[in-house]
């Protein structure tokens, strides 16, 4: 599902029914493929674990592998596994265009707070950040060019 930025310019997150199973692509980010940064977000809880929830799991070697609507698939080896304070003003770059083919996952991470906010329930004190490289594309990526359709 694509998702773009709210009033103030911050990043949208899934809030509806669905919110535990969805990864929201920023529409603001590149299309997966296409040579640039493409930035996914989701749940790691949500009453309960959500489509995130082992992201934690994942460490620099590991491939992540996206499959496009129409079957196509890529392949991003992760680079880097890191949090960031989400505070941080500072933390946005990890959403800005890259020179090389990348993914970049964002959940939440650290210490829970209860908030008593009607729609999230609370906040958690960081933001993992996964990014992935695309290393070489296969025969069957090059002959379907222009990347995934998110």
């Amino acid at each position: 599902d694509a998702y773009g930025l709210d009033a103030e310019s911050v990043p949208e997150v899934p809030t509806g029914s669905d919110a535990p199973s969805v990864v929201a692509w920023y529409n603001f980010s590149a299309k997966p493929g296409v040579g640039s940064n493409a930035v996914f977000a989701g749940h790691v809880t949500w009453n309960g674990p959500a489509v995130f929830y082992n992201l934690v799991s994942l460490a620099a070697g590991d491939v992540i592998r996206l499959r496009g609507d129409d079957g196509n698939e890529l392949a991003y080896t992760v680079s880097e596994v890191f949090s960031v304070d989400p505070n941080d003003p500072e933390s946005l770059s990890v959403m800005a265009a890259t020179s090389r083919d990348a993914i970049t996952l964002i959940t939440c991470d650290g210490t829970y707070v209860d908030t008593n906010d009607p729609v999230f329930g609370g906040e958690y004190s960081t933001r993992l950040v996964i990014r992935a490289v695309r290393e070489a594309a296969s025969v069957a990526e090059v002959e379907g060019a222009g990347g995934l359709a998110p």
